[in-house]
């Protein structure tokens, strides 16, 4: 029998529809690789991109030139610009102003077949690393209010380059689906005097059913609610309301549990396309109480049709805890495919 479950966050409801037939088996690969012709991210196309913002490099290297390992640059079209201010204005019972904000594109690793359950984990933790060193710096922008981090893997998931890189965009007010969450979080926390998503952590570690795997500084967890199958959270096991709370070691320790995770869907589903994101606190607010950030990250394996966009309801065929057991028993453990990954990369 279908079942009616509510986020507990956002208090948005998810139909979870175990008869539509999707079982964790049933979803199949569509993601595949091809070989590059004129990738503009790969090294020695340093020209066809813009001139880049931040880059680790080899020593001797010089600037938007061969020799980088991760190189940050500004969107070649980006949906939001720097340059300008904000002049908000009416225009009758309606508000505009014009598109100032940050849109940034992280190219991950100079080698165009890999991703980052290919890479060692320093060179995946110089993505995170990355990804803090853009935020504390559009921080300085009082024109800015939130820095949304986001990878789009795969056609299906949004991604018109197959070379492995994700995205910031800074825009200058808090989006819609952030506020509601931490407008969600702050009642919650207004009533119990807790963080709910420290709670949901203690639940998941005490329930089990839902949790993938544990990681020391963080937990990965299929939510109670998810829209989609397989949608899994990675969220830090201690309070910490900014992405740029972490140590330099726990940096190194999302490396390494994002490579598990991903490589787990990876195999479970066949490499498929997915998004992830970065939920954090906006620009410029202290230390929160109530709000927690996290990662979610969420494969493409159904479609978003006309009952979700009039209702804003999901039907999501398969339960969570069936997901996260799926995930479990994968054989490549989050050892496993970080050894693999290393001997790969010294063999190389």
């Amino acid at each position: 029998m279908p079942e009616l479950r509510k986020d507990p966050i956002v208090g948005r409801w998810v139909i979870i529809s175990t008869d539509r037939g999707k079982r964790p088996s049933s979803f199949s690969a569509v993601s595949k690789r091809v070989a590059a012709k004129m990738c503009p991210f790969c090294p020695g196309q340093e020209s066809n991109t813009p001139p880049e913002i931040l880059a680790y490099r080899s020593p001797g290297s010089q600037a938007n030139q061969p020799g980088w390992t991760l190189r940050v640059i500004p969107n070649k079209y980006p949906a939001l610009i720097v340059e300008g201010s904000l002049d908000r204005a009416p225009q009758g019972i309606y508000d505009k102003m014009h598109g100032v904000g940050a849109h940034e594109v992280i190219i991950e690793t100079a080698e165009h077949a890999h991703d980052l359950v290919d890479m060692t984990d320093q060179e995946a933790k110089n993505i995170f690393w990355a990804y803090r060193e853009r935020m504390l710096d559009l921080e300085r922008d009082h024109r800015l209010k939130y820095i949304l981090i986001f990878k789009n893997h795969g056609a299906a998931a949004g991604a018109s380059l197959e070379h492995a890189h994700s995205q910031l965009i800074a825009t200058p007010v808090i989006p819609k689906r952030v506020t509601e969450e931490i407008d969600g979080a702050r009642r919650y926390f207004e009533f119990k005097e807790r963080c709910i998503f420290c709670d949901i952590v203690r639940q998941e570690i005490l329930e089990k059913e839902r949790i993938v795997a544990d990681y020391d500084a963080f937990i990965a967890v299929q939510p109670f609610a998810p829209r989609f199958p397989f949608e899994t959270w990675i969220i830090p096991k201690t309070h910490q309301s900014s992405y740029l709370e972490l140590t330099d070691h726990e940096y190194l320790v999302l490396a390494r549990s994002f490579k598990d995770i991903l490589y787990r869907l990876k195999l479970a589903l066949n490499d498929p396309p997915f998004n992830y994101i970065l939920h954090t606190r906006p620009v410029s607010r202290e230390h929160a109480e109530y709000y927690h950030w996290h990662f979610e990250i969420i494969p493409k394996l159904t479609k978003v049709a006309g009952f979700e966009w009039g209702t804003g309801f999901y039907i999501n065929p398969t339960k969570p805890e069936e997901a996260a057991a799926y995930l479990r028993n994968i054989e490549a453990t989050f050892e496993g495919s970080r050894e693999r990954s290393e001997a790969e990369r010294s063999k190389g």
